[in-house]
């Protein structure tokens, strides 16, 4: 008993510890949609707030999209839409390569990607 609990424990953290690595392994991906979305606003006086606008991108792997939008206001470069992107996923985080240059955004949803169907109608 004391053998079959041991070996359940050992088999549990060893998935663990493999399901932890998929995250943080490298993917690649397609940017596939950029729009610009309400992040908050900003008080510019005593009555007047000015609401502010961030980029969400959805990036494609083989079997999910993300939605991804920048951390900080000062990133604002455009990325391209239809770029291949490298990248990882850490917690609610995605770090990825466009063209050689390195992005860090919040994960803000995932989805299932749309299948493909490439069987041709008959």
């Amino acid at each position: 008993m004391r053998n079959t609990f041991l070996l359940l424990v050992v088999a549990v953290f060893v998935l663990g510890v493999g399901a932890a690595a998929a995250k943080d392994k490298e993917m690649q991906g397609t940017i596939v949609s950029e729009n610009s979305v309400p992040c908050g606003s900003e008080a510019k006086g005593k009555k007047q707030t000015v609401q502010m606008m961030c980029q969400e991108y959805v990036i494609r792997t083989e079997a999910t999209d993300y939605h991804v939008r920048q951390e900080k206001e000062a990133h604002k470069a455009l990325l391209p839409v239809n770029a291949p992107v490298e990248l990882t996923l850490s917690k609610d985080k995605m770090k990825f390569k466009v063209n050689g240059k390195g992005y860090e955004m919040l994960v803000v949803s995932e989805s299932a990607a749309p299948a493909t169907n490439s069987s041709p109608k008959p």
